[in-house]
């Protein structure tokens, strides 16, 4: 069996996912790249989560093929490989997709998250953007190749740095993170979920309050990130 340690590790990021509230059913997937080989592991498609096991995951290239497994992949499969294709070599090695709630009631809404305040500059440099729905065109050619595109794209466009922001909304459908690993993109799904849930009541008390101010930002995300952090044990 191959890459059977990441698979211990992307399986028990994948189990995180319900065990966090951040999906129910079969509503998201976690995948790890393993550069040494230039693949990765993904969830199977529409496997339960209590059906689960190690060796259900499968194996894929970053054209999206299967390399190894008996099941199918996660239809977000090219996704995934296409954030992987774009970004690996800043050592996001780590995708994540949910339906979350709160965080896909704002990419339904087309909305950006914005940073109301600490607990998001904590761990997003400004807005979590939300991409723009695909086309008609996009969907029927390569629907899920094409989400991933827009996503790198629409990044590269508005000047975001994936690793500074690792998260976003995609219109209409729902949200992506990633980070070093598995385990800490599904960590940067369930911060985006209590951000979205924050903001959300955040607009229900003060409809026009507008993002925290620059230099809060600035201070709460480099005090944590960056080579002059300062939180936590350095």
């Amino acid at each position: 069996m191959m890459l059977k340690e990441l698979r211990e590790k992307v399986y028990e990021a994948n189990m995180q996912l319900p065990h966090l509230g951040l999906v129910i059913f079969t509503w998201g997937n976690a995948s790890e790249f393993d550069p040494e080989t230039g693949l990765f592991v993904i969830k199977p498609s529409g496997v339960a989560y209590d059906e689960l096991t190690p060796e259900k995951l499968v194996v894929c290239d970053l054209d999206g093929k299967r390399v190894e497994g008996d099941l199918n992949p996660s239809s977000d499969t090219d996704t995934h490989a296409w954030i992987y294709r774009s970004w690996a070599d800043r050592g996001i090695h780590g995708v994540v997709h949910t339906h979350s709630s709160a965080a896909t009631a704002w990419a339904q809404a087309g909305r950006d998250l914005p940073a109301y305040g600490t607990t998001h500059a904590d761990y997003f440099y400004g807005p979590v953007p939300c991409m723009r729905g695909l086309t008609k065109e996009e969907i029927g050619e390569a629907y899920e190749l094409n989400t991933g595109k827009v996503i790198a794209t629409g990044f590269e466009e508005r000047d975001i740095d994936p690793v500074a922001v690792p998260a976003v909304l995609v219109r209409n459908h729902g949200p992506f993170s990633w980070g070093k690993d598995a385990k800490k993109a599904v960590y940067h799904a369930a911060v985006l979920e209590e951000c979205a849930k924050i903001a959300r009541d955040t607009e229900i008390l003060a409809p026009h309050c507008g993002p925290a101010p620059q230099y809060l930002q600035d201070k709460h995300y480099l005090r944590k990130h960056g080579p002059n952090a300062t939180y936590g044990q350095q």
